[in-house]
C-alpha cells in the first residue's frame, strides 16, 4: 500500500532537494547547546547521553520557514522509565513573560522494562499548545534506527514514522484556527530526566542504576526554506520550483496515505486531545470538528 512514502516521493525526484539531503548532516548542521561530554557528534552520528550529572541537547544551526527534516534515532533500551528523548522544530520566544513560539514536536517518553514507549506529539502556535496526540509503537524502537520525519507548509504540518503518517494538523486559519506560517523554526534535540510526569503521571521515577541512558542517531536530513529576514514570509511562500513544497500534490495525503494512518490511529493511538471531553470540559477546540485531512 502506498504510504507517506509516496507523499514524498516526487521530492527525491528534484535535484534541489537531492543536494539539500546529501548536504545535511549532524556535524554540519547542528551544534550542541548542552550537556558538554553527554553531546557527542561524529561526522553523521549524533549520541545524547543522560545520567545523574546532566541530560543533553543538539540544535540546528539553520533558522527555516518551512520544509523537510528528518533523522533516524535509535532510543534507549531496557529500562527508560521517566526518561524523555526529543525530536522537535522550534521557533524563538521573545520571553517567557511573552511567549509566542511556535513548535512542532516528537518526544519519546521511556518505559519500564517490557512495556512500550509513548510517541507524544504536540504543536504549539503563538506559544499554545495542548493539541497532543500520543502513539504507542507498532516497532520497536531501541533494537533498530528508524526515521522520523517532519514535513510543514503553508497548508499543513505532517509527523511520519519509517514513511508512514501518524498526524496531520491542517492550515484552518480561514476557520480561525491558528496555524504557524510566520516564525523561522529551528530543529532541536534532547535528552533530559521528566520523572515528575512522563512515566505513568510522576508514579514510576528514574531508576538510576541503569544509567548512562543512551539515545543514538544517524543520518540528518534536510531540505527547508531558509530564513533571511522577514521578507522570507513572502517569499517562501511563493509557488516556485525552490519551494518544492508548495506544489499541489503536498497539500494533501493521498487516500491510500490516509488509509494507512487511520490504521495506526485505530490500532496505535492511546490520546487524542479531541476525544478529552473532560479536559475541555465539553466545550472542544474547534478543529475537532472539522476533517483532519
Amino acid at each position: 500500500m502506498a504510504t507517506a512514502k509516496v507523499f514524498f516521493s516526487v521530492l527525491a525526484s528534484l535535484l534541489v532537494l537531492q543536494q539539500a539531503l546529501a548536504l545535511a548532516t549532524f556535524d554540519t548542521d547542528t551544534v550542541c547547546v548542552w550537556g558538554e561530554g553527554n553531546c557527542q557528534i561524529h561526522g553523521d552520528n549524533l549520541t545524547l547521553i543522560l545520567n545523574q550529572w546532566s541530560g543533553a541537547a543538539v540544535k540546528g544551526t539553520k533558522e527555516f520557514l518551512f520544509g523537510y527534516v528528518n533523522m533516524r534515532i535509535k532510543l534507549i533500551p531496557d529500562n527508560s522509565a521517566a526518561v524523555v528523548t526529543t525530536y522537535y522544530a522550534s521557533s524563538r520566544s521573545v520571553s517567557k513573560e511573552n511567549d509566542t513560539h511556535d513548535e512542532i514536536d516528537f518526544e519519546f517518553l521511556g518505559n519500564v522494562t517490557g512495556e512500550p514507549y509513548t510517541i507524544h506529539t504536540n504543536i504549539f502556535v503563538n506559544g499554545i499548545g495542548n493539541i497532543e496526540e500520543q502513539f504507542k509503537p507498532w516497532f520497536n524502537p531501541t533494537s533498530d534506527y528508524h526515521n522520523y520525519a517532519i514535513f510543514w507548509s503553508p497548508y499543513v504540518v505532517v509527523w511520519s514514522i519509517d514513511d508512514i503518517v501518524l498526524r496531520v494538523f491542517k492550515n484552518n486559519e480561514d476557520k480561525g484556527i491558528p496555524f504557524p506560517k510566520t516564525r523561522p523554526m529551528t530543529v532541536y534535540s534532547s535528552i533530559w530526566n521528566a520523572d515528575d510526569w512522563a512515566c505513568q503521571g510522576g508514579q514510576v521515577k528514574t531508576n538510576w542504576t541503569h544509567q548512562p541512558f543512551i539515545a543514538r542517531y544517524l543520518n540528518y536530513e534536510d531540505s527547508v526554506c531558509l530564513w533571511t529576514g522577514t521578507n522570507s514570509i513572502q517569499d517562501c511562500s511563493a509557488v516556485t520550483p525552490e519551494n518544492w513544497y508548495m506544489a499541489p500534490q503536498f497539500r494533501q495525503l493521498a487516500p491510500s496515505q490516509i488509509d494507512n494512518m487511520n490504521d495506526v490511529r485505530t490500532y496505535y493511538m492511546i490520546y487524542d486531545y479531541c476525544s478529552d471531553t473532560k479536559r475541555f470540559n465539553g466545550a472542544m477546540p474547534q478543529e475537532c470538528y472539522l476533517s483532519p485531512y
